[in-house]
């Protein structure tokens, strides 16, 4: 089964970038140390901030791009991500949910419970579910038809409330006689 890639979290970028300042200036003070050739050099850099005045270009640029990537990271931190429980319809008052993976699998399962099929993959959307599925049968007619029905009453059996439409892609075996 193939996997979209995740998402990269903003953290994780930041904290990649902390890191490497951090050995970057590890190995740059430890070449100090031993009187070496450093790789960033301390004296220049200190000699270069200290030129620069409050009010000129470069402190005003680069002011703005901290605070750009400071409101960026806020907005990522504070967009919701993906739910973790897909919610059940329940009495009145009452809320429950059930797990994504485990939502998951129960579709996978239930389109498994159909002859000749093998379920290869499960997408939850927010609205619908998408069911890939293969076959060793040549003649498949109604099968992708039955894995639908199938996982859409299993659905309505767990309860889902969300969940209104089914999609199933269905592969066949090559039946054709070419490479």
């Amino acid at each position: 089964m193939t996997r979209r890639p995740r998402r990269v979290v903003p953290a994780v970028l930041v904290a990649l970038a902390l890191l490497a300042a951090a050995v970057v200036l590890i190995v740059s003070l430890v070449q100090r140390l031993t009187d070496t050739r450093e790789l960033v050099s301390y004296d220049r850099v200190a000699v270069e901030l200290h030129a620069i005045a409050w009010g000129e270009k470069p402190v005003l640029v680069a002011g703005v791009l901290a605070a750009a990537l400071g409101a960026l990271l806020l907005v990522a931190a504070l967009w919701p991500g993906r739910a973790l429980l897909v919610p059940l319809a329940g009495e009145e008052g009452l809320r429950a949910g059930v797990s994504r993976r485990g939502l998951r699998a129960a579709v996978r399962e239930s389109a498994e419970t159909v002859d000749g099929v093998t379920a290869r993959g499960v997408r939850l959307r927010r609205r619908s579910v998408q069911v890939e599925a293969s076959t060793d049968r040549v003649e498949s007619a109604g099968t992708a038809e039955a894995v639908a029905d199938r996982v859409s009453k299993r659905l309505h059996e767990i309860g889902t409330s969300s969940v209104r439409r089914v999609r199933t892609s269905l592969r066949t075996p090559d039946t054709g006689g070419g490479a």
